[in-house]
Order: structure tokens, then C-alpha cells, then sequence
């Protein structure tokens, strides 16, 4: 259950104490009775948005784009519309699924740029998930990060969850859900590294949880480093570039590589320059 909605409930006084509408703050004592009426968050329905996207292909079956940093994949509340979403349904007309998360694969972080692969039917909906939980739609990343590994590859494999200190964030938990990223060292900076990631799991935040707690973390990540006003980016300097599955109807192999939007390769260019 969500905390706005019992904060909702506290101010309109429906969560009583022995019969009684109490604060938030009211501390609860043995033998208390608690009664409580917790209204159901309001349902939207997800309407189609005259959005341009890049599409890098499309059949039939399924669509591969290009979503653009600073666009929500989907619409949850508090993010109801311009989502990725919403400019499928205005192209495609319907897509299977779960209405909220339409024809979703897989997702990408509000301010990660890339490629998202997208059902078009519910039969490929559901053979492209099954593809994803059993590893076989292989995806790979580009990340600039603050200094450079001790080792050229290597493999991070931590559980994830809510930080319990900011249930903004994710963080390593024990009892987390299991998240293993591999990374290799592309290029190094004077202060700086590009790296490839490739991820077996899909966790929220899982490159950024990662490396923040190798000590290396992305770029111009206002949640797990710091913003860097420096860079004209949108958010983290994180980019889903290739992209590789076996189409649900056809089985032939699909691939698919996409080179960074300018704003990441401008960071780039200034991070190999900066010596200080």
C-alpha cells in the first residue's frame, strides 16, 4: 500500500485510535485498537500522444526505438502522460498487455537514452518475456564513470532493494533481488572511464546501484553521485546502445547497434580533456 495513501486516510481522519482520528505522529500503545479506511488510488486511463520517436525497426511482431533521455517509459502516477507509452499507443493505435505498460519488454531509467524493444502482439509479448527471464535478449550499455576500475573487467553481483534511508533510491541489501552486471573498460580518462556493461538481470537502477558502490559512479547521476552542470544532459551519462533477441515469430536473429545522442558524446569529449 502506498504511504500517500494512508497519509491521505490520517488527514481526513479515517485511520482511528480506540475510536478516535489521531496525527501521524500519534504513537501506538499495547492494547490499542486501530481502525482504518484506506481509499483506492484513482485509476487513469493511458491515452495515445502525438510524440515523435525514433523507430529503428518495425514489423508486424514488434518495434525496436530509440527513447530519448529525459522521457519516462511508462505512466505511473505522478507521471501521466509524455511517457514512451503514451507515443507508442498514438503510432501503433493498441498494444497488448497490462494498459499501463503496454507492449513493455523491458524499461530504461527516465534519463537513460537507447534502445527498447516493444511488442506489438500478445504473442510476442509473451515470447519476448519469456526470451527475458531466461537471459537470451542480450542488451549492452555505454557509461562514462568517475575514475577508473582497478581491473579492465569484471563482474558485480549484489542483491538489490529499497535503500532503507531513501525509498527514493536502490541500494546492496541482504535478502535484495539477486542482480549481477558484467563490465569492461572501453576507454580511460585522466579522471574518467567509459565503460561496456551487459546485464544478466533487469533490476531498477542496476548499473548505477553497481557502480556507486564499486566507487564509480555514472556521470552526472543526480541520485547515486552528484549533478554536473558542466554537461547539458538530461541525467546520468548511460546509454542502451546494442541490442540483440531472436524474433518470437520468424526466429531469425535480430541485432541492432546504436551510436549515443550528441549530449552524451559532447560529455565524453570534455571528460577526456579534464586533467584537474
Amino acid at each position: 500500500m502506498a504511504r500517500s495513501l494512508v497519509a491521505d486516510a490520517v488527514k481526513l481522519g479515517n485511520v482511528r485510535v480506540n475510536g478516535e482520528a489521531v496525527k501521524a505522529s500519534h504513537a501506538l500503545e499495547e492494547g490499542d485498537t486501530l481502525d482504518y479506511e484506506v481509499a483506492p488510488r484513482n485509476k487513469f486511463a493511458v491515452e495515445p500522444e502525438d510524440i515523435e520517436i525514433p523507430i529503428l525497426y518495425e514489423d508486424a511482431d514488434l518495434l525496436v526505438v530509440n527513447k530519448p533521455a529525459g522521457m519516462v517509459t511508462h505512466p505511473a502516477h505522478g507521471s501521466t502522460s509524455g511517457t514512451l507509452v503514451n507515443a507508442l499507443l498514438a503510432h501503433t493505435g493498441v498494444l497488448p498487455g497490462e494498459e499501463m505498460r503496454a507492449g513493455l519488454v523491458h524499461r530504461l531509467d527516465r534519463d537513460t537514452s537507447g534502445m527498447l524493444v516493444v511488442a506489438k502482439t500478445d504473442e510476442s509479448l509473451s515470447l519476448l518475456g519469456i526470451a527475458m527471464k531466461n537471459r537470451e535478449i542480450k542488451r549492452e550499455y555505454l557509461g562514462l564513470v568517475h575514475g577508473t576500475p582497478d581491473h579492465v573487467r569484471g563482474t558485480l553481483d549484489g542483491p538489490i532493494g529499497r535503500d532503507p534511508q531513501n525509498r527514493l533510491k536502490y541500494t546492496i541489501v541482504s535478502g535484495g533481488k539477486h542482480a549481477v552486471t558484467h563490465y569492461e573498460l572501453r576507454e580511460s580518462m585522466p579522471k574518467h572511464s567509459e565503460l561496456l556493461f551487459r546485464l544478466e538481470t533487469g533490476r531498477t537502477h542496476q548499473i548505477r546501484v553497481h557502480m556507486a558502490a564499486l566507487g564509480h559512479p555514472i556521470v552526472n547521476d543526480p541520485v547515486y553521485g552528484h549533478d554536473e552542470h558542466r554537461f547539458v544532459m538530461a541525467g546520468q551519462a548511460l546509454h542502451a546502445w546494442k541490442l540483440e533477441f531472436r524474433h518470437p515469430r520468424t526466429q531469425a536473429d535480430m541485432f541492432f547497434e546504436l551510436d549515443p545522442p550528441p549530449e552524451y558524446v559532447a560529455a565524453r569529449e570534455l571528460l577526456r580533456k579534464i586533467v584537474d
